[in-house]
């Protein structure tokens, strides 16, 4: 606060208040600007309290203490003020008990653009009460038009929601839908209990709801109730003038064209919740904004909604506009382009619902859930994310777009389905993840320098240590196998050894290969919420559980049981760097943004990290994963893979991967994993799928790895 001059000529002060004389002597003007510097100090910093103990005991009067903050709260809040600076400019005398300081002040605005508004006038008296200078407070100087009725108002210019679409182009989320509002005053309507009653009908309130609001509205008030779908509005629109004197209005609401099949990814918006709405009104919204809850529609919040523009008025007591204070320009919202392509995400998430519908051997009945990822191993780029069961996102919007029976059944169905259909299986189910972690062991036993690219193991079926005896899948054992052959027939022996010796060397040596490989921790992907997984270590062990960390964590660990917890994303980005020699992409869900075809591409590959191992431990991974699916003496999948139509198409371009077959600890079954790559040997994309306790990996989730892969590499799209 700077005082810019005194003068003692002033030739347009404002009218003062008409003080009874006093016979005390005036205070000088020292004291005057004090008494102004202490209210303009107080005013910057936001204390209204001790801005209050600087005017008249009149003013105070006809003003309380908290009318007073509360006026200057809610006129900032309505401004989005940040702060804001005062400079003295002149303080004029007039006679010994009046002065008048000119002054400026400078806006801060937090939406709207900063402004200045100068030449105000402060006025202040000698207080008879008191005998002291104190400021004559008018709710003018707050802006001076407001002495006279004036008011302050923004008006925003809010701009609607923009598209989600497909990597394609095709809309998967839009502000299309249409509800009708219904629209009564009380004072008009004929019979308030005929039109309550059919009010209730029609929009689907309860009548304590209609009454409550009734009881809560003056008479006079124009009352907005419920939402119809058009063809409600078509049944009832009739009934309502005749009942209830109603009027309507049509309002653009959220629209999900196909709901059932990406709610997980593009989730849903809502109204905010109260820790979010102070936060929106500084921004320019209101407390009815509609925004983004989860999935991208949360994530890319700011940039699918933008930023309203308005003006900030003063108008005067008949509704005119007197000045306006300050504006801003609205800022488009953009829409965003996923990865996803949504073709092939219906196709995988048609493959594993039919896989539910036709399962023969029960295991349909006991399993929960299922997930698939589809991803570009060189970008990270996501192009299908499937989890099953699924739901339909219109059900969560404010206005859905689909039936009142539907909506109340969705609803029921995510809050009681013991199938959780809103978890997002592939970044946010964590589970054991059997063979397919042998990948992982191969790359961290080979760089650890215990073995030997030239190492073998005799597998006789089983493997013992001090009377622990472990078996392998096949009681036959699988005979003398290299690294390579390790994968290839998925020997549960071998690698129980392989867990032993590296945990003899360290106990923390496996684990910290499997973190290392981005296991156990958030793969990066910032569209969607990911659970990190768990991959334990001694001190984990030590701080969780009552016995230490001994050997049998260590081979629990190399064949993915035990108390390791990892999500599919996590895994197919393993494999992904395995399959592009070694590089970790942060998964992407969101390719691009922009307004029409002015767009920006946003999904450029970014480098979490690399694998760090030789390679020729990579070439060695990779020797074993295409004899799974081509060796058919000994190979895994090799059964399914060959059996892909004749000729074979994948045979001919080359695909190589895992399967996994893990125990679910907490309930029966065991969960099927497959993880697959091709073509090969210049990979393009990674298939991961995971079947929720139903059976073996080779037998479920290979068979539908096979046919996504079909369909992607040469659209088969008849899975036979």
């Amino acid at each position: 606060m700077a005082i810019a001059g005194c003068s003692n000529q002033h030739a347009s002060a404002a009218p003062l208040p008409t003080l009874i004389p006093s016979s005390t002597p005036a205070i000088d003007m020292v004291s005057a600007q004090r008494t102004a510097a202490l209210y303009l100090d107080a005013w910057e910093r936001g204390d209204f309290a001790a801005m209050y103990q600087t005017i008249t005991i009149a003013a105070q009067e006809a003003t309380p203490l908290e009318r007073f903050q509360t006026t200057y709260e809610d006129i900032h809040a309505l401004m989005t003020l940040n702060g804001l600076q005062t400079h003295e400019r002149a303080m004029l005398r007039q006679g010994d008990r009046y002065v008048v300081l000119t002054y400026d002040v400078d806006f801060d605005l937090d939406v709207l653009d900063d402004f200045s508004d100068n030449s105000r006038d402060l006025h202040l008296v000698i207080d008879p009460q008191v005998n002291e200078w104190r400021v004559a407070w008018t709710v003018g100087d707050i802006f001076r038009e407001m002495n006279n009725g004036a008011t302050i108002s923004f008006i925003s210019n809010q701009p609607s929601r923009a598209n989600i679409y497909d990597r394609d182009g095709d809309v998967l989320a839009d502000q299309n839908g249409t509800v009708v509002i219904t629209e009564v005053i009380p004072e008009d309507i004929p019979d308030i209990a005929t039109c309550m009653n059919t009010l209730s009908v029609a929009t689907g309130e309860t009548l304590e709801e209609l009454q409550g609001l009734f009881n809560r509205s003056g008479s006079n008030w124009v009352l907005e109730i419920g939402a119809m779908q058009p063809p409600e509005y078509q049944q009832y629109e009739a009934t309502l003038k005749q009942d209830c004197n109603a009027t309507f209005s049509g309002q653009s609401v959220r629209r999900y064209p196909r709901g059932e099949l990406l709610p997980h990814i593009i989730g849903h918006v809502g109204y905010p919740s109260p820790d979010q709405v102070e936060g929106l009104i500084r921004q320019g919204f209101d407390q009815e904004t509609i925004i983004g809850q989860s999935g991208v529609e949360a994530s890319w919040d700011e940039v699918l909604r933008g930023t309203p523009g308005g003006q900030l008025i003063l108008r005067g007591p008949d509704g005119n506009r007197i000045r306006t204070l300050s504006e801003v320009e609205t800022v488009l919202p953009e829409s965003i382009w996923l990865t996803i392509d949504d073709d092939l995400q219906e196709f995988v998430a048609y493959l594993i619902q039919r896989a539910y519908a036709e399962a023969s051997d029960g295991w349909a009945q006991q399993s929960k859930g299922a997930s698939a990822i589809v991803m570009n191993a060189n970008t990270g780029e996501i192009l299908a994310l499937v989890t099953y069961p699924t739901y339909n996102n219109n059900a969560l919007t404010p206005f859905p777009q689909i039936a009142r029976n539907v909506v109340d059944s969705e609803l029921d169905r995510l809050d009681n389905d013991e199938a959780t259909p809103s978890l997002n299986r592939p970044v946010q189910g964590t589970y054991p993840s059997g063979s397919v972690m042998k990948v992982a062991d191969t790359l961290a036993a080979l760089d650890s320098g215990i073995f030997d690219y030239n190492h073998t193991y005799y597998s006789t079926g089983s493997w013992t240590y001090n009377g622990d005896t472990r078996y392998d899948w096949t009681s036959l054992g699988h005979g003398r196998v290299d690294f390579a052959g390790m994968l290839r027939v998925s020997c549960n022996s071998c690698f129980y050894d392989v867990g032993f010796k590296m945990n003899e060397v360290d106990p923390y040596l496996l684990p910290h290969y499997l973190q290392h490989f981005g296991l156990g921790s958030p793969t990066g992907l910032t569209d969607i919420s990911e659970d990190p997984g768990l991959i334990p270590d001694p001190n984990w062990i030590a701080a969780n559980r009552n016995v230490p960390w001994g050997y049998s964590d260590a081979v629990n660990m190399a064949i993915g049981q035990g108390e390791l917890q990892v999500t599919l994303l996590q895994m197919a980005n393993l494999y992904a760097a395995v399959a592009n020699n070694g590089t970790r992409y942060q998964p992407q869900l969101v390719r691009e943004r922009g307004i029409l075809d002015q767009r920006t591409f946003v999904a450029d590959p970014n480098v979490m990290g690399t694998l760090d191992v030789p390679q020729e431990a990579i070439d060695m991974v990779k020797k074993g994963l295409c004899e799974v699916t081509t060796n058919q003496s000994s190979g895994t999948a090799a059964h399914i893979f060959n059996s892909s139509y004749d000729p074979s198409p994948l045979m001919s371009i080359g695909v190589c991967g895992k399967t996994g077959t893990a125990e679910d600890p907490a309930n029966p079954g065991t969960h099927a994993w497959f993880i697959g790559y091709g073509p090969s040997p210049n990979p393009e994309i990674v298939v991961a799928v995971m079947v929720e306790n139903a059976g073996e990996g080779s037998a479920v989730a290979a068979p539908l790895t096979k046919f996504i892969m079909e369909y992607y590499f040469f659209l088969r799209d008849d899975a036979q």
